[in-house]
């Protein structure tokens, strides 16, 4: 698959952008080579190849879930413009 100067064009006016034709050019040309490398990944044989999430198996070592923290949310509560039953009150953004 090939993207041509007038592609690019119409899509420079989709999302309103101010392009040269020398830019349109170049980008067309740019797209049209990657779209030339997918076509050749297409092409490989990958049956019998699994799928996998990581080429090295990494695993991922996790922290432990500690409470590390003291509870302070009665202090941060008491400095906060209004409260409510443990609950930050805020404006109503939406209607």
């Amino acid at each position: 698959m090939s993207v041509d100067r007038s592609d690019i064009e119409k899509l420079a006016v989709l999302a309103r952008l101010e392009m040269s034709d020398t830019a349109a050019a170049q980008v067309a040309s740019s797209i049209s080579d990657v779209l030339k490398l997918v076509d050749q990944l297409q092409a490989a044989n990958t049956d019998g190849v699994a799928p996998m999430a990581h080429p090295m198996d990494a695993v991922q070592r996790l922290r432990l879930d500690e409470i590390s923290e003291n509870n302070q949310r009665e202090k941060f509560q008491a400095i906060a413009p209004a409260t409510e039953n443990g609950l930050y009150l805020v404006p109503k953004v939406i209607d």
